[in-house]
């Protein structure tokens, strides 16, 4: 199948602004309807799940909406359990917060809960995360790697997201944290993915059309390894300095448009 989006997604690089203009708050209450809208905050990232649901549904409250049910998904159990279920399934939109991309695939893959999500993604509710809750967002996710280093074969650990955008990997707190040696490691890794890095209070919005739009204070950092015609990637010698050579990037800060199926930026006039 040539989808590569399916329904609208806000995937943030961590660390949005809480308390200035909150750009991408304010656009995430946008989409999900304004004061008529019904969001879920799905906690199943975080340890601190009271804290941080406390914590985002006071500020979507000063930010606008009205309907805010904190969804705390801890284990497999909850997971499966109907009033989470049918509180996801009313929703206009989803938002997953921070925390341990592991912990949401780990608790939800496979589940009622899981599965609903995919359903009301299809039917075009929005799905947002934040951080830990970006990254889950592709088929496959980074979730451990060497920040701020020289980028080496073998040192990127990776697994399986919930895969509601396709040939696409997610990183976040971007430039903040030097990732663009892991990110590069996980392109080499498979040419045919696209790599997005996120920078903090940033987010890309998608829609079905398979474009997005930057939003936030920093930028975006598109890494396509599709013309690339050499790599020194093998589980030899997995300590050696990665060699990946005739790759594409992009760095696109906010109003900047990107297609994802063409792999062509869209400047802003």
């Amino acid at each position: 199948m040539d989808e590569k989006v399916k329904g609208n997604l806000v995937i943030i690089g961590g660390a949005e602004d809480k308390e200035g203009e909150c750009i991408i708050l304010k656009k995430l209450v946008e989409l999900a309807g304004g004061r008529d809208g019904n969001l879920v905050i799905l906690t199943a990232a975080t340890e601190e799940p009271k804290a941080t649901g406390d914590q985002y549904t006071s500020i979507f409250s000063r930010l606008g909406i009205e309907d805010i049910n904190v969804v705390d998904i801890q284990t497999r159990e909850d997971a499966n359990n109907k009033k989470n279920v049918e509180l996801i399934e009313k929703a206009t939109c989803i938002f997953f917060t921070g925390g341990d991309q592991l912990r949401i695939t780990s608790i939800m893959g496979g589940t009622l809960a899981e599965r609903m999500l995919q359903k009301v993604y299809e039917r075009g509710v929005v799905i947002a995360g934040t951080s830990a809750g970006a990254s889950v967002m592709s088929e496959t996710m980074i979730t451990a790697g060497n920040d701020d280093d020289a980028p080496k074969k073998c040192t990127l650990k990776m697994a399986p997201g919930l895969g509601l955008l396709k040939d696409v990997v997610i990183d976040q707190h971007f430039a903040q944290r030097g990732r663009i040696g892991r990110l590069l490691t996980a392109i080499a890794q498979n040419p045919h993915v696209l790599g997005i890095g996120i920078d903090e209070d940033t987010a890309i919005v998608v829609k079905p059309d398979s474009t997005f739009e930057v939003i936030g204070s920093h930028a975006v950092t598109i890494i396509d390894g599709m013309s690339s015609d050499f790599s020194n990637v093998s589980e030899l010698k997995p300590d050696e300095i990665l060699a990946f050579t005739n790759i594409t990037m992009h760095l696109l800060p906010s109003g900047f448009q990107y297609n994802i199926k063409s792999r062509v930026p869209i400047t802003r006039r």
